[in-house]
């Protein structure tokens, strides 16, 4: 790690933990299923690029991603043998890039199939599908069946995939959705279409309904070490991320001071750490308040309104802080959870909103 990356604020990833939780992951799949491994989001944060290359050197050939600059970043990083879906559905415009690349398209809508076979016939190459089906998330895809049929007898597609997404709400309406899946994709086989890839669930789905793998599963937040406390085995997931900044002042606020834009007064004289990391990079706004980091191995609060590109903390009760000690924001002994809880924050995001100038720092 160079001194360069840690001038700042930087975000250390450990490939290692990541394959930790691909394996743990793998193991929960039935024989026969392939892992789509989610990389969207800059692979929700920790860097599409060598997070993509970890998984393929262990053996991943099919990714996923929410846009087309995604698949392509991805297609660009790794060797010409990988598939990757895009699960948000492309504008026509970037019909011909996906054709081109080989990027697999999701169709939630009837309208797009025309002007994709059209896009799909003037290059004289196919078109590879995924039919999204929409079972009660009520964010895309099909809700009828009788909408999709006549529009799917189209010149230069492949019906690669069907899939859909569970809202995981509560058991009782994830059946409903898995049975109304199921019986879409049986009327969709019954009309003479059949589809290689059948998937249906992603991370939590996969640790909750392991009977309903069909023939792929989407696994993004697991991979990251995000998995629901409620799994068996939630000693075996490993952290992937540990956000770092440097403390760059350390001074003495005497008490009824205001800290940074907060009017809140010092109720006594506190020491207080300046760090070199802001709302912008990725520490939330949010956390005002409530966030804590780690110094020396020990707790400090965070003072005051976190600002763009700085923040405060105390560390009265910590001897011996200094400018250039290392502040840890999420990893040691802060968890996601904790930090998804004090911020009120959903836990993927707290690690796919670091922001870009916080270089990713990379170890085995």
């Amino acid at each position: 790690m160079s001194d360069k990356n840690k001038s700042r604020a930087w975000l250390e990833v450990d490939l290692g933990a990541l394959m930790a939780n691909y394996r743990e992951a793998h193991s929960l799949l039935k024989p026969g299923v392939e892992m789509i491994c989610v990389l969207k989001a800059d692979a929700y944060g920790y860097g599409a690029k060598r997070v993509g290359q970890a998984l393929y050197e262990g053996g991943v050939r099919f990714f996923a991603v929410a846009t087309v600059p995604e698949a392509l970043e991805l297609i660009d990083a790794l060797p010409k043998d990988i598939r990757v879906l895009c699960m948000g559905e492309p504008a026509p415009e970037e019909f011909e890039t996906c054709i081109r690349a080989g990027i697999r398209v999701t169709v939630g809508r009837a309208e797009i199939l025309p002007a994709l076979s059209r896009a799909a016939q003037l290059m004289n190459r196919p078109a590879i599908v995924h039919i999204k089906l929409d079972t009660g998330l009520h964010r895309l895809g099909f809700t009828d069946v009788a909408d999709l049929l006549p529009a799917m007898k189209q010149e230069g597609i492949i019906y690669e995939g069907v899939y859909s997404h569970l809202a995981l709400r509560n058991r009782e309406q994830s059946c409903a959705q898995h049975e109304l899946f199921a019986e879409m994709v049986k009327t969709l086989e019954a009309a003479g279409w059949h589809f290689p890839m059948v998937h249906l669930l992603d991370s939590i789905g996969l640790v909750r309904y392991p009977d309903w793998q069909y023939d792929a599963v989407r696994v993004g937040a697991f991979l990251y070490g995000n998995v629901p406390p409620a799994y068996e085995h939630f000693e075996r997931r490993q952290a992937v991320g540990r956000f770092c900044a440097r403390v760059k002042r350390v001074a003495t606020v005497p008490a009824g001071e205001g800290i940074g834009y907060d009017e809140t007064p010092l109720t006594r004289e506190t020491r207080v750490a300046t760090l070199s990391v802001g709302y912008v990079d990725g520490y939330a706004r949010s956390l005002s308040g409530a966030g804590e980091v780690e110094i020396h191995g020990c707790r400090a609060k965070v003072l005051g309104l976190i600002c763009m590109d700085q923040m405060m903390v105390d560390v009265t009760d910590i001897p011996d802080v200094r400018a250039g000690d290392t502040a840890v924001l999420l990893g040691g002994g802060i968890t996601l959870n904790e930090l998804a809880e004090w911020g009120h924050l959903n836990r993927n995001g707290v690690t796919a909103c670091i922001g870009p100038r916080v270089p990713r720092v990379y170890k085995s």
